[in-house]
């Protein structure tokens, strides 16, 4: 009797696990379907500013200094996004001698141009933790002695063009409304709000969302100098729009393989990258490129959770990298990396971020910044 029962609860088991199996496929397709249905062209090749989108920028800048408040090391106040750098280095950026003139724009104009340049990497949770641990992965890139007026017209004196990305080309919000939404359930230490933020009802829930939220979350990379990096959202390239995006370029450095490196260590990424260039001192190299935008095709500026298929537009190098052998690990300079701010909107016009999350970047850094430097500044 015992073993029929274990038969028919098995076979009830099986049924519901194909019936599960069945909704979860319909539901597939008809998801799919209506986001093939949704996700096309043509778009905007303007920006759209929502009403009230101010107003939400302010109120995140509150939430992202709470953040600060909370994951602070010690007495000192890190990032709110990619507190945890694994080294700022010095590199060189230089401009590819046979661009067309649609690509020589802005800081790329001037055929074979060699811009120094100072490079942070990074992981990019709010707080410190081993590397390890699923995560997304930063590069940051200021370019030096750039000439021409600054977007921030408070601060002339800068004289830089940042780009900031990340390693994965897409976002997992698309605007400045989800990004509250989703940096408030951060501060609660329930994250799972910011993708259910209405548990009982299915329509509120962002699947989508957070099926790209665990790709970010991927993990870590042999080194940091063998990830891609995206700027997920676009700026203008001149006249066009485009996204950047940054990729390893092996053959024109001096070949070379990374020793194994103990991955249970805690800062085993900062330990591979001072590996190649500081004890093997051997370069790293990227490619530079860029994505230009085809309004024909689906790919809007305001929604950074869409990527930009390379089918649609293909990436097209701009300039190469160059990471030379140094030492960049020493205390004096992790302190001074640690002070550096970067910020999309430390640049020229001709590569002005647009789009709501570099809208509310354009707030959000610089005061998150301040606050930072403020705090850290001591008495």
């Amino acid at each position: 009797m015992l073993a029929n029962l274990w038969m028919r609860l098995g076979a009830f088991l099986l049924k519901l696990v194909l019936l599960l199996l069945s909704i979860a496929g319909v539901v597939w397709i008809l998801s799919s379907t209506w986001f093939a249905w949704h996700d096309r062209g043509p778009v905007s090749a303007e920006e759209h500013i929502p009403s009230g989108e101010s107003a939400m920028s302010q109120e995140i800048i509150q939430t992202a200094i709470r953040i600060v408040d909370q994951h602070r090391e010690s007495t000192r106040y890190l990032r709110d996004a990619h507190a945890k750098a694994h080294g700022c280095v010095k590199a060189e950026v230089q401009v590819l001698n046979d661009l067309t003139p649609a690509l020589r724009q802005g800081v790329f104009a001037e055929a074979g141009k060699t811009w120094q340049a100072t490079l942070r990497l990074s992981n990019g949770n709010a707080f410190p933790q081993f590397d390890s641990v699923t995560d997304a992965r930063g590069m940051a890139i200021k370019l030096l002695d750039v000439p021409g007026a600054q977007l921030l017209t408070d601060k002339p004196e800068r004289k830089e063009q940042d780009f900031v990305m990340f390693s994965h080309p897409n976002f997992f919000v698309s605007d400045v409304a989800e990004y509250q939404q989703n940096i408030a359930a951060q501060a609660t230490g329930q994250t799972w709000q910011a993708f259910f933020p209405i548990w009982w009802d299915p329509r509120s829930w962002q699947l989508r969302h957070l099926l790209i939220a665990n790709a970010t979350l991927a993990p870590a990379p042999s080194s940091p100098t063998e990830a891609t990096y995206y700027s997920v959202s676009p700026y203008k390239f001149g006249s066009a729009n485009a996204k950047f995006r940054v990729a390893p370029d092996p053959l024109n450095c001096p070949a070379y393989t990374l020793p194994p490196q103990n991955e249970k260590l805690p800062n085993f990424l900062r330990n591979a990258l001072h590996q190649r260039l500081s004890a093997d001192r051997v370069p790293a190299c990227f490619v530079l490129q860029i994505q230009r935008q085809d309004p024909s095709k689906y790919m809007p500026i305001e929604d950074t959770s869409i990527e930009w298929k390379e089918s649609d537009a293909p990436f097209e190098t701009v300039a190469k990298v160059r990471i030379p052998a140094q030492d960049f690990d020493t205390p004096a300079l992790n302190l001074a990396c640690d002070n550096l701010s970067f910020n999309p909107w430390f640049g020229v016009a001709a590569h002005r971020p647009i789009g709501g999350i570099n809208r509310l970047r354009k707030t959000v850094y610089e005061a998150v910044s301040d606050y930072r430097h403020s705090r850290n500044a001591g008495p």
